[in-house]
């Protein structure tokens, strides 16, 4: 089982000067090695046997791979004595991360889309480095040992669970100081491999929305918070206190921290809310069923600001990653029709967007458009028709009504 904790840490001056010459350093690095690449494979995009026609006919050289570039190091040493301060293993990493944001642009992923070409790193946004091993002691009471930077405090707001073993440490830059991430690992407990099977009483289904955050199949509903909606006045203001700087100067990057750091505690609020909504929800089901949206072509639609801000595709992240790890399951269903069938009786009723009501003139049901929708999710995800289900819940309800006390 593999998990990740993260802590605060308060580093000195001589060790923020550390970290930030090794970030500086590193990204160099990192967009030296990617532009090795990119020049490569402009010049030998073309087969042996074909002649090139947007470059002369080049010379013929090793195409640089991961372990070509990881030898050429000592070289980089040698020319540029600075890059022997940094950790040699974080060094390593960096050459790391160029080989898979290339393999990510060249090579389809698992459903044969390829994702876009890689960028050079610019000044400032080359944010963190990893130790890829460490010692299991590195953390003594309040203080972190990372080699070739010394002991850092650091804020362990929860200690590491007995048995995990801590495989990577990360030290990243955020807006509002520098934190450490513990990749821990516990080969005593199995990957999860959940079997349990979506019945009628043990699945929930949920259907996300923008008048409400979302809507269970039981008919509870959680309000949408809107958190930069909240904040858009308090940001606008901070830049428009930005715009006013001149670019470059001391103030100016005062003033950029300062909207980064508003930026941020609406990200970590929103997140707040999504892990405390993922807890309730596993607690009152052990399957929850949601629909599979298309949430990156939703973003651009109109709406597009109030579906950013609600944070689909980082809540269903979270549900399904704390499923797995509590031995739980998330089913992602069709989201056709979900609205617009009726879960009484299965008939479709079409309604546009702005009837939030949803009667269904064959059966005579009126009930919420999203309750009715959250109840076809979950029928959907336990393989259940329409009106199957509806024969298993007045089965249900007469034997409880049988079972209850006269």
């Amino acid at each position: 089982m593999r998990t990740a904790y993260q802590y605060k840490l308060r580093p000195n001056k001589e060790q923020i000067a550390t970290i930030e010459m090794w970030l500086e350093l590193l990204r160099r690095q990192y967009n030296y090695r990617l532009g090795e690449r990119f020049s490569w494979w402009s010049e030998n995009r073309c087969p042996v046997n074909a002649c090139p026609l947007v470059m002369p006919i080049p010379q013929l050289r090793d195409n640089p791979n991961y372990y070509s570039q990881k030898r050429d190091l000592v070289n980089t040493k040698d020319k540029f004595p600075e890059y022997k301060l940094i950790h040699s293993q974080v060094l390593q990493d960096c050459i790391k991360r160029v080989k898979l944001a290339f393999d990510r642009w060249l090579k389809a992923d698992k459903n044969g889309h390829k994702l876009g070409k890689p960028r050079f790193k610019g000044k400032g946004r080359y944010r963190s480095f990893t130790y890829p091993q460490t010692k299991q002691t590195c953390i003594e009471r309040n203080q972190i040992n990372f080699p070739k930077i010394g002991k850092v405090k650091l804020i362990q707001h929860r200690p590491i669970p007995e048995g995990f073993i801590i495989k990577t440490v990360t030290i990243s830059r955020k807006a509002d100081g520098y934190y450490v991430t513990l990749s821990l690992e516990d080969k005593s407990v199995p990957a999860s491999s959940c079997k349990v099977e979506p019945t009628l009483k043990n699945t929930l289904g949920i259907d996300m929305g923008l008048k409400e955050f979302l809507v269970t199949s039981e008919g509870e509903s959680v309000p949408i918070p809107q958190y930069y909606r909240k904040s858009q006045q308090r940001l606008k203001t901070l830049q428009k206190r930005l715009s006013r700087k001149k670019k470059g100067s001391k103030r100016c990057l005062k003033a950029v921290k300062t909207v980064a750091k508003q930026h941020k505690k609406v990200a970590d609020k929103r997140k707040n809310f999504h892990f405390k909504t993922a807890n309730e929800l596993l607690s009152k089901a052990d399957v929850i069923a949601h629909e599979n949206l298309n949430i990156k072509g939703l973003a651009k639609t109109r709406l597009s600001k109030s579906i950013n801000d609600a944070g689909w595709g980082r809540f269903l992240t979270i549900l399904t990653v704390k499923a797995e790890n509590a031995g739980q399951k998330t089913i992602a269903v069709n989201p056709k029709n979900t609205s617009q069938d009726c879960s009484n009786c299965g008939e479709k009723v079409p309604k546009e967007l702005n009837i939030r009501t949803h009667s269904c003139p064959h059966c005579g049901i009126v009930i919420d458009r999203d309750w009715n929708a959250a109840i076809n999710i979950k029928n959907r995800a336990v393989g259940h028709s329409v009106l199957k289900a509806r024969e298993a819940r007045r089965a249900t309800k007469r034997e409880a009504h049988t079972i209850a006390p006269a």
